[in-house]
């Protein structure tokens, strides 16, 4: 229900903060080390290619989101492009167990760091799983608590992430000034064009979250002018951002220090300029981050559940509540304590960023098939539902051929979910 009271909207630098706190949450803290391990000095290229695509697929958000706004914002676009059944059933569900895989990837995030504040008391025993496992517990009993609460984190963590990535990419220029390691970024260290190209789509998930904005797009004051300025520019500045976090981390240290810190790469980073105390500022930073992140996303991953239920999609349980809350926030929680304590980061990575690329591909797809209905080019969404297939199929054959096992796990997931729904379907039909 769209809200009748102006006062109550929000205007441009509240719509731009949430699709770039979106973005930068837990995963550019999560995935940069893993970057540079798959790209090398070709990093930031792999960072633009990533970014290109999102900011591409943004204009079918745009023009859906003048179109239909709704809270239920992707769920509500590929409901409207392929109509409610199996096909947008799946690709619903796939959205929500691609909330669950980015949880996962926070959590682990914020587990390779924790233990690095431990190393201020010489102890580092304990087992990252425990800290992920209990960040996801401690986040689940917040949403449950107070949904206000969870609004509180994220505002302010907004603010200090980027206060302090702000403070490291000011610092951090300054610091490339004859640093030998400069060199690295040269094309001489540069992987291959399609390493370059898979390296993207692994990293993919740093940009998924600029998709949060078409949630809010019912409250957004001037929709006509401020939804598509909300897209682009936030989108062109995390690109801005991650271009030069990923050209200082390549250019600061040695590709040896960086795989060897390839689960807290950015705080390694900032050890060459402001020593132990930058480490353990962005690591602070990355604990805010990842715990703010986390925080969101279940509760925006419960939403997209109980969406998903409300459409017919799932079965009308999931509109059911526990302790007051969807009863997907739960589910959803269990789902990413199961999952960060069985898959390794790089699997919990690949799979994110295949299950977004489809997703993002099929909401092209929609951009394209209702072009004259959204007034919008059907030119832009095809080449954007064109990049994400070919993103896609890239990362998996260059998985398949090093890592078969990430594969099958992505696949796994993507049939998984058609299964459910068909599988869901079928049994409503009977009744």
């Amino acid at each position: 229900m769209i809200n009748s009271n102006e006062s109550d909207k929000i205007g441009l630098k509240e719509a731009m903060s949430i699709g770039i706190g979106g973005m930068v949450g837990g995963g550019i803290f999560a995935v940069l080390g893993l970057a540079v391990a798959l790209a090398k000095g070709g990093t930031p290229i792999s960072f633009l290619i990533a970014g290109g695509i999102a900011l591409i697929t943004s204009y079918s958000y745009v023009k859906l989101s003048l179109k239909f706004p709704d809270k239920g914002g992707t769920v509500k676009f590929i409901n409207e492009g392929f109509g409610v059944g199996i096909f947008s059933g799946g690709i619903n569900n796939l959205l929500w167990v691609s909330y669950i895989i980015m949880l996962a990837l926070y959590a682990s995030a914020f587990g390779s760091y924790a233990p690095n504040l431990l190393q201020l008391t010489g102890d580092t025993t304990i087992d990252s799983h425990i800290f992920s496992s209990s960040i996801i517990i401690l986040a689940t009993a917040i949403n449950y608590y107070s949904i206000k609460i969870v609004g509180k984190i994220e505002s302010y963590a907004v603010i200090i992430k980027l206060i302090i990535l702000l403070s490291f990419v000011g610092i951090g220029m300054f610091g490339l000034i004859g640093n030998p390691n400069l060199t690295q970024l040269s094309p001489a260290n540069w992987e291959a064009a399609f390493d370059l190209l898979t390296a993207g789509m692994v990293i993919f998930v740093a940009y998924e979250g600029f998709e949060l904005i078409a949630n809010a797009a019912t409250d957004i004051k001037n929709p006509k002018k401020n939804i598509p300025k909300a897209y682009y520019w936030s989108i062109l500045f995390v690109i801005a951002l991650y271009f030069v976090i990923a050209t200082i981390t390549v250019g600061s240290l040695e590709f040896d220090q960086i795989a060897k810190a390839q689960d807290y790469v950015l705080a390694e980073a900032a050890k060459p300029m402001l020593g132990q105390v930058g480490f353990t500022i962005i690591t602070i930073a990355a604990l805010i981050s990842t715990f703010s992140a986390i925080n969101a996303s279940l509760y925006g991953g419960s939403r997209v559940n109980y969406e998903i239920a409300e459409e017919d999609e799932l079965p009308r349980e999931f509109t059911h509540k526990l302790w007051n809350q969807p009863i997907g926030l739960f589910i959803t929680a269990i789902a990413t304590l199961i999952l960060v304590n069985t898959l390794p980061l790089e699997s919990i990575s690949t799979a994110g960023s295949v299950g977004f690329l489809l997703v993002f591909a099929i909401v092209n797809c929609t951009g394209y098939k209702l072009a004259k209905k959204i007034d919008g080019k059907r030119s832009i969404p095809f080449i954007g539902a064109l990049l994400c297939f070919v993103a896609m199929i890239a990362l998996l054959i260059q998985h398949f051929t090093e890592k078969p096992l990430d594969v099958y796990i992505a696949l796994g997931i993507i049939v998984g979910c058609f299964l459910l729904e068909y599988v869901y379907k079928k049994s409503e039909n009977k009744h």
